[in-house]
């Protein structure tokens, strides 16, 4: 059984009508489909915006619905200066940047009392994802790194040179590192995939909201060609 998720509705509607849904379950706010994509058994949902919210919907997706493994799909704000909005980040490990101990001498981005803060992706998934994503966007930028994660919607040029400085981060979002935490924890393998749709700077906003439903598309198309390699 593999779990799909996706932050917002626009992230997991195309994928939704592909599928062929068996059954619905809602645990609180949270609606799982599961199902078949081509012949494959998945469990799709919408976890909302935020890391908590993905972390509270990654946790009920294995415990609950006993999947094996992780595919989380969506939008980010680049980050790499020679990211474009339409390009693919596939991750192989990801930081939740807004975790702050620095005043007892930790780095930024580091849980005191874990083994460890880089939360990697599973090897094979991300071979697979490049794989896929190489078979159908010829034409585009694919970038393999690190993604990071935050409780901010980022539109500072500042702040993407921070993260880029800091974590040498591909990509920023609001959810990723949290499925990987969880993921980490649970000892479930899986990857993160983001289509970019802004550039994380002061035009943010703007270039969200035109680009977010492309963006959305691209990563569907992405998510169809792993399921077929898997």
């Amino acid at each position: 059984m593999i779990g799909i998720i996706g932050a917002m509705n626009e992230e997991i509607v195309q994928l939704k009508e592909i599928m062929k849904i068996d059954e619905t379950i809602k645990i609180g706010d949270f609606e799982f489909f599961k199902g078949e994509i081509f012949g494959k058994k998945v469990v799709l949902v919408e976890c909302g915006i935020g890391k908590v919210n993905a972390a509270i919907c990654s946790t009920l997706l294995i415990q609950e619905m006993k999947v094996e493994k992780v595919l989380f799909t969506g939008v980010a704000g680049g980050v790499n200066p020679e990211i474009e909005i339409g390009d693919i980040v596939i991750s192989t490990d990801l930081m939740e940047y807004d975790f702050d101990c620095t005043a007892f001498g930790y780095k930024n981005g580091v849980i005191p009392r874990m083994e460890s803060s880089e939360f990697k992706s599973c090897e094979n998934l991300v071979a697979i994802a490049n794989k896929a994503a190489k078979n159908i966007f010829e034409n585009k930028k694919i970038f393999t790194g690190r993604i990071v994660s935050g409780d901010t919607f980022v539109a500072s040029v500042e702040k993407i040179r921070w993260l880029r400085e800091i974590f040498n981060a591909e990509c920023t979002e609001m959810e990723g590192a949290s499925v990987a935490h969880v993921c980490q924890v649970l000892k479930k393998p899986f990857v993160i995939i983001r289509s970019i749709s802004d550039k994380a700077n002061h035009e943010a906003s703007v270039n969200f909201d035109e680009f977010v439903k492309l963006a959305a598309q691209n990563s569907k198309r992405l998510i169809e060609e792993i399921l077929k390699l898997i």
